[in-house]
């Protein structure tokens, strides 16, 4: 949209601002957030096949290159168009395999062929992912669509875009964006999902991202709401979760969730060059002996996995922040850690984020674990609970280590962690100097999984994680949890 399109419709919004309301917070942000995008620019377009044989086994989500074309792969493709032909249903894609990319084309599918202003929602299980998938799907949407689409969070954390948990102040939002001929996008949380069913906004799309988080007690109510009012709902997720008994819900009920409308497998996208394989290893911790502290033994054990393993980029997750808190407080492991060249970082929601012993925000964070994971020469560990373990990006990681037991669903999403390509790997499959699939040559060949065994708790930990890798990588299915009572 050119500047003076956007500033004829500012001027239509001008007169539903009034004093003391939130009306004209909305419009200053409204302007803050989109000004910056309403230069003239040379629109992205789509492309839904690669061009040449150089770009089998493109890997990136987004290609910027010169054409600045977005290249789908074959799975997303199939994914869009079983989107344009029905109107609810389950889209299953392995961690890894572009999912979110198929919500974006969709959304701009639906901004684009509209005839009047439509407003979209995109739900997330964490405000971290909300965020996330905001910058994900605005990042494309400004180049895709010709018109202007104005986002808007639902929730209670930090961001830029104008935000309120209110009803009145969605619809306020809502008919400010309608009367300037604007569309609107909705970036929620699983949690404040009821708030946009409070101020009975009419959708026509909903996402429902990681949807396996949508069948929990409290979120159901509002999930089964919009599934059932709004034009076109989709359920994304690499782990679905079924129910047999009638008294809990699970994503096996079609009339809610609709089918399952696109299965990609893992082994297909090993081949196509998208991911990796995990390779499962099962390694004996000793007992703890006479008067020696658990910290002591864990930090051993990672230290040990480090250096037996010869990886660099290591995730661990722990049985508790506690146990973090520990290791760091009363172990070796951050001087061991750094006798070896690593630096360390953890994050979780008690003691925020830390970064080699120093309190930093949360976005500093993140800024840095993504920079230290696409630097080739740094060495670090991250260590967390849960807050990781679904949806988040984090490029480059190696390894993972598992000290805690976990169901079927946590255990496929913390291998997604590190079954990435590595960065010179992607590029060498869209350069096309490497094959796609053909692993032993890639710099990164498979994601490692380290599993301790020193009792019984354990054990049982190894033979899930083997049960899920035998069943998603080689059966071709999905890591299903079952809700049996």
């Amino acid at each position: 949209m050119g500047v003076g399109l956007w500033l004829n419709n500012i001027k239509k919004l001008r007169p539903l601002c009034v004093v003391n309301t939130i009306l004209p917070k909305v419009l200053e942000t409204i302007w803050t957030a989109t000004a910056a995008t309403t230069q003239s620019e040379p629109l992205t377009k789509v492309s839904t096949y690669p061009p040449g044989a150089a770009v089998v086994g493109y890997t990136s989500c987004i290609n910027r290159a010169e054409s600045y074309v977005i290249q789908l792969r074959p799975h997303q493709q199939q994914g869009t168009d079983a989107m344009d032909v029905a109107s609810r249903g389950i889209i299953l894609v392995p961690t890894g395999g572009g999912k979110t990319l198929m919500g974006i084309m969709d959304a701009c599918k639906r901004f684009e062929s509209a005839s009047e202003p439509i407003s979209i929602i995109v739900v997330a299980p964490r405000l971290l992912l909300a965020n996330q998938l905001c910058e994900e799907y605005m990042e494309v949407i400004k180049d895709q669509v010709s018109t202007q689409v104005v986002p808007a969070h639902i929730h209670s954390g930090d961001t830029s875009h104008f935000s309120t948990t209110k009803a009145s102040e969605i619809r306020n939002f809502v008919s400010m964006t309608q009367a300037a001929g604007l569309h609107s996008i909705f970036f929620t949380t699983y949690h404040s999902l009821h708030r946009l069913a409070e101020s009975s906004v009419q959708a026509d799309t909903i996402y429902f991202d990681e949807a396996h988080n949508s069948v929990q007690k409290g979120f159901y109510p509002a999930v089964k709401f919009f599934s059932q009012t709004t034009q076109r709902a989709f359920f994304f997720t690499a782990t679905p979760k079924h129910s047999v008994t009638p008294k809990k819900p699970g994503m096996n009920d079609s009339s809610v969730y609709g089918n399952v409308i696109v299965n990609v497998e893992a082994g297909k996208l090993v081949q196509g060059g998208f991911i990796v394989r995990p390779q499962v290893v099962a390694r004996e911790l000793r007992l703890l002996q006479r008067d020696e502290l658990t910290a002591d033994r864990d930090s051993e054990h990672i230290i040990q996995s480090i250096d037996e393993s010869r990886v660099s980029k290591v995730l661990v997750c722990a049985k508790s922040v506690k146990q973090i808190v520990r290791m760091v407080a009363e172990s070796s492991f951050v001087n061991d850690l750094k006798a070896r060249g690593f630096s360390y970082m953890y994050i979780a929601a008690s003691t925020g984020a830390i970064i080699n012993g120093r309190k930093v925000t949360r976005e500093e964070f993140f800024k840095t674990l993504n920079a230290w994971g696409a630097d080739n020469t740094k060495q670090f560990v991250v260590l967390h609970h849960s807050i990781l373990s679904e949806g988040i990006n984090v490029s480059g990681l190696e390894a993972v280590i598992m000290l805690r037991a976990m169901d079927a669903i946590g255990i496929s999403q913390t291998i997604g962690r590190v079954i990435r390509l590595h960065k010179d790997d992607a590029a060498g499959l869209r350069a096309g100097t490497i094959t796609p699939g053909a692993t032993n040559t890639y710099t990164k060949s498979f994601g490692l999984v380290i599993v301790p065994v020193f009792n019984t708790t354990q054990q049982g930990v190894a033979r899930s994680v083997d049960k899920v890798v035998d069943l998603v990588f080689e059966q071709g299915g999905a890591a299903t949890s079952v809700i049996r009572r």
